[in-house]
């Protein structure tokens, strides 16, 4: 799945601007018949959870600045959705506000012959890297070579959701 980091920062102001805030636009790749879908995942900025209606705001207002702008010349659908519960980490806030949760993370560039973790995600260090406990041991995983990361669904990811957004990890609470 390719990522539209530019169409990303595009949109990002004007989805600002309707109370929401893209967490990833990405585009599927082309089926046998060249049909592609670009994906857009969005939040509310108030952090409450996103709703069908809200999705389809969303849609509405996209499809109205794609028809214009055609950021991508072949066919294809356009599908909004909410990031979910075992959602994607695409940036540097995500892994400070899901510190204290599991999730894998996938690197273009091995670092000790590994490129997939799968730990507690602690946050960020002194130099911008993400942190995750892996066996115990804190390993920094440069965020630049991130190709993916998710969220592992676990029941202490479910119970902080069904507590209400944004989730707060025993290591944040108030």
């Amino acid at each position: 799945m390719e990522r539209l980091l530019s169409l990303e920062d595009r949109v990002a102001p004007i989805l600002e601007s309707m109370g929401f805030e893209v967490v990833r636009i990405a585009l599927t790749k082309a089926s046998g018949d060249g049909h592609r879908t670009m994906q857009v995942m969005a939040d509310r900025l108030d952090g409450h959870l996103i709703s069908i209606e809200d999705c389809e705001a969303i849609s509405y207002t996209l499809s109205a600045i794609f028809d214009v702008e055609e950021p991508i010349t072949n066919a294809y659908d356009l599908e909004v959705s909410s990031a979910g519960i075992d959602r994607p980490l695409t940036r540097a806030k995500d892994f400070v506000r899901y510190a204290g949760f599991e999730a894998k993370v996938e690197l273009k560039l091995a670092i000790d012959g590994r490129r997939r973790f799968k730990g507690i995600v602690k946050g960020l260090g002194e130099n911008g890297n993400v942190v995750v406990i892996v066996d115990g041991v804190d390993v920094q995983l440069p965020l630049d070579n991130i190709t993916q990361a998710k969220l592992v669904l676990t029941n202490n990811l479910m119970a902080a959701m069904a507590k209400g957004l944004p989730p707060q990890s025993e290591k944040n609470k108030d």
